[in-house]
Order: C-alpha cells, then structure tokens, then sequence
C-alpha cells in the first residue's frame, strides 16, 4: 500500500483544485493520505477533509512554527479536540508537534521555552491516550528525543528526517519510523540519500510534505517556470519518490511500496 504520512492537504495552495490533486494521487496509486493540523484554528479544517474524501485521515497538533501566535487555551482546545477524536476513525494520532531551531526567530531563549513547554505538553498529551505522534524534528533531534525517553511506550515518524547516522538509530530503537521524500530526491542530498540506502527499510515510512519540500523534477526556483503551481508539490509524486528510493537501495519499486506502507500502517495503527 503506497502512504502518504504527511501532507498537508488542506494548505490555501490546493484551496482552486483540492479535489483534483487527490484524484491525481489516487488515480496514481497512492491510497492513502495523513494531514496533520499545525494550530488550532485548523484542528477543524483537517477532520472535515478527511472525512470529505476517501483515504484521506488526520493528525491534531500544534506546529514549532505557529507556536509564536498560539494562545495558552489552545492546548486545553487540543486536548478537548483529542478525546472527541478518539472515536473517529479518521483520526490516527499527535501531530504535527515538534521543535524547530532553525528559524531564528524561534530560537531566541523565551521562543525556545516556549516551543519546549508546547511540545512536552503534546508528548504527555500522546503519552496520556496512547496515540502516535507525527514530530518535526528541524536541527532539534536530540532534545526531541531527550523528552521521548521519558514516555517509553509512545511511538510515530520523525517528520523530514535530516539528521546523523547516529541520531536516525536512537530514533529507531525508540521505535519511531523516519520519514522521507522530496528531500531525497536531490543528488547533492547526499546524507539523506545514504540514510534512504543505508537504514533498514522497516524504518522508513514515505511522505510529500506538500505543497513544501518539492522533489527535483519540479525544477528550481529561478528556472525558467517559476510559476507557484509549476513548483507545487502534491501527493501525485509520492510515486516517483518511491521509485528513486528503489533505486537507491536496488530493491523493485513494489518492495517499497509494499514495506513502507507496512511501516505506516505499524507505527500509525488507526491509519488500518
């Protein structure tokens, strides 16, 4: 089963064709979709994709990068949001949570505190229910996984994984799956195309971040169409990120799909 286990679907850049972009992806191939909320305001948008088309399921969270604009009430919301959720079949976990210390607006040390004091509430929320969670995981992997350790039983995917050799195997013995896709498409990625080749495939789960992280056959900003929709990403390419990381680790392209799906389904259990 070819997954998408992360896109945001509900993004304003699929807003003139949302349906057709998911029919293209299904008419693809991929057969199902996660769409992760980044704040509060969209908690609701996301449960009524998913329930608007088949194959497309859910996350709630609160994002690294809307942690600046969120109000203290918004996690009392995310909790309410979560126990209404439970019995929703749509919703398949935390997410998308995280920290994100590349963007230097938040690293300055109050933005830093207050992304922590966000994320170790959303941990303990996942931990509480027994739900997975979807990180992001941007320059911040080992204090992510500082906090994982003390909820030993919880589990989910290390979103846009692009750390070290060393960082992917402690995620992994933690039980979490690592995400990869546009991201490795590119040649000159080369630390992410060697973990995409060299990590069992039981670790990898396959996703397009879309509309972000556009894979290398959509061009390069500044080429000659440079139009917003030309370089826009969407589920569709979830096919051919499945094909380079075949070829990448010299496997057949239905070995992928067949695994990575497998993974999806092991680490997201209410994705089946």
């Amino acid at each position: 089963m070819l997954i998408d286990s992360h896109c945001h679907l509900d993004a304003p850049e699929f807003d003139a064709d949302r349906n057709e972009v998911w029919a293209r992806a299904q008419a693809a191939g991929v057969q199902k979709v996660v769409v992760p909320a980044v704040e509060a305001s969209n908690f609701q948008t996301v449960r009524d994709l998913a329930h608007q088309h088949e194959g497309v399921y859910y996350a709630l969270g609160i994002h690294p990068l809307y942690v600046p604009r969120a109000q203290d009430g918004d996690l009392e919301l995310l909790e309410t949001t979560v126990q209404q959720a439970l019995s929703d079949p749509r919703f398949v976990g935390v997410g998308e949570i995280g920290l994100d210390f590349f963007v230097p607006e938040l690293c300055t040390p109050e933005m830093r505190e207050r992304q922590l004091e966000f994320y170790e509430h959303q941990v303990k929320l996942a931990a509480r229910y027994h739900l997975p969670v979807i990180l992001h995981v941007r320059r911040s992997v080992d204090v992510i996984t500082k906090y994982l350790r003390q909820h030993p039983t919880l589990r989910g995917i290390a979103h846009a994984f692009n750390g070290s050799q060393q960082q992917a195997e402690i995620l992994l013995d933690l039980g979490f799956k690592l995400g990869f896709g546009g991201a490795m498409t590119f040649e000159r990625a080369k630390q992410i195309r060697r973990l995409a080749s060299d990590l069992p495939l039981t670790a990898i789960v396959l996703e397009t971040d879309a509309p972000d992280i556009p894979p290398a056959w959509l061009g390069k900003a500044g080429e000659e169409d440079d139009s917003p929709l030309a370089r826009r990403n969407e589920p569709v390419h979830l096919v051919r990120m499945a094909q380079v990381l075949a070829e990448l680790r010299g496997v057949p392209l239905e070995t992928v799909i067949q695994q990575t799906g497998s993974n999806a389904l092991e680490v997201l259990p209410r994705l089946a």
